[in-house]
């Protein structure tokens, strides 16, 4: 990936490429920022603009053997270690090395995904990803070999949070003596999650957020969004790339309408059309799943914005906003805090592994009173 490729953080990347070209390559970096952010995308293009061997000023050459192999991720002296579980394809111990393929497939696909997304493409989607003390051995093997082709070998890790305790104090021996030209690039949601002593042997990078109108020109440009869908999805994306390329993708009239119906039968109290619906939401995949309870937060913030007397703020398609505005003549605006309490509740749970049709049920039911305050 260049750098050219990521909306925005442009100071970054200069002071990046800078700091390449000054000969102030620090051994270890960790590439933090909140969900959805560049992290991951900006520790991949500072990797291949470390590996390209005619690079410009501001970026990689992207015609040189070095970048052709970056771009397809084959380059034999960048390796990547990220959270993995047992599935159907590998039944113990796994690692890093067995999902190579399904890791490659991944980021050209979702080069702004979660963990959430990564376990759902190798079929655990049910499952807690980790990065084990196995890992640690097979990068000491990794980095105890010559380099192919390029000065530097580049470790990259994904999510260095999940590793468990075994597996940090692994890393942290590796941080302390690290082998001659390798460099450590590490891509995170949440320092906090590390060890302080491995905190204090990496140079942070803090990346933003990225600002509405960066997320707007990339969808017009990536996802050929018009500009109006564009400009609402940035506005609803909040500074998330992956949930702003998730709302181009997904059809928004489809969440609507599942989402609408389902408030019917609760304000209805059609019980047993609550009970099919719970039995058929809790059947989705968890991401799904999810997608589902993140759209019910996201009416909820529109409602609000009626009941505030704030029509004209709302960035909604007719139907959505016909039917937030009817909403509003039925929720009172004291309960809308407890609407927000009952969907995250769920959202928490769920992440935990909960039974997802009891869940649904739980939620439909605990609405009615709330709908009929």
């Amino acid at each position: 990936m260049r750098f050219e490729k990521i909306p925005g953080q442009e100071v970054l990347k200069a002071r990046l490429c800078q700091r390449i070209a000054d000969g102030r390559i620090p051994h270890a970096q960790l590439f933090v920022g909140p969900e959805g952010s560049a992290a991951l995308s900006l520790a991949r293009a500072y990797a291949q603009y470390v590996q390209c061997t005619q690079r410009q000023a501001q970026d990689a050459c992207g015609q040189c053997a070095s970048c052709h192999k970056h771009l397809k991720l084959i380059h034999p002296d960048l390796h990547f270690v990220f959270p993995v579980t047992t599935t159907e394809k590998i039944k113990s111990k796994p690692s890093s090395q067995d999902f190579m393929g399904e890791w490659r497939q991944f980021l050209h696909q979702y080069p702004y995904g979660n963990l959430s997304d990564w376990l759902a493409s190798i079929g655990a989607d049910n499952k807690n990803g980790l990065i084990p003390i196995e890992e640690s051995r097979q990068i000491l093997q990794k980095l105890s070999l010559t380099s192919y082709e390029s000065r530097y070998k580049i470790l990259l890790i994904w999510l260095p949070e999940t590793m468990n305790i075994a597996s940090a104090n692994a890393l942290l021996k590796i941080l302390e003596e690290p082998p001659p030209f390798t460099l450590f690039l590490l891509a995170s949601q949440d320092e906090k999650q590390l060890l302080s002593t491995i905190q204090s042997r990496v140079q942070i990078l803090r990346i933003t957020s990225f600002l509405p109108e960066e997320i707007q020109q990339y969808l017009q440009n990536q996802a050929t969004c018009s500009l109006p869908q564009a400009e609402e999805i940035a506005h609803l994306a909040e500074g998330n790339l992956r949930e702003a390329l998730r709302l181009a993708q997904e059809t928004e009239e489809g969440s609507f309408a599942i989402f609408r119906d389902w408030l019917r039968l609760i304000y209805t109290q059609n019980l047993s059309e609550l009970v099919q619906t719970a039995d058929q939401l809790g059947s989705l995949r968890k991401d799904l799943q999810k997608q589902f309870l993140h759209y019910g937060l996201r009416t909820f913030r529109e409602l609000l914005l009626v009941l505030g007397g704030g029509e004209t703020l709302l960035r909604v398609g007719e139907s959505q906003r016909n039917f937030v505005e009817g909403l509003a003549k039925v929720v009172k605006p004291g309960v809308l805090e407890n609407l927000y309490t009952l969907f995250n509740e769920a959202l928490f749970h769920l992440e935990r592994n909960a039974n997802a049709k009891i869940l649904f049920l739980d939620l439909g039911l605990r609405l009615i009173p709330l709908l009929k305050a």
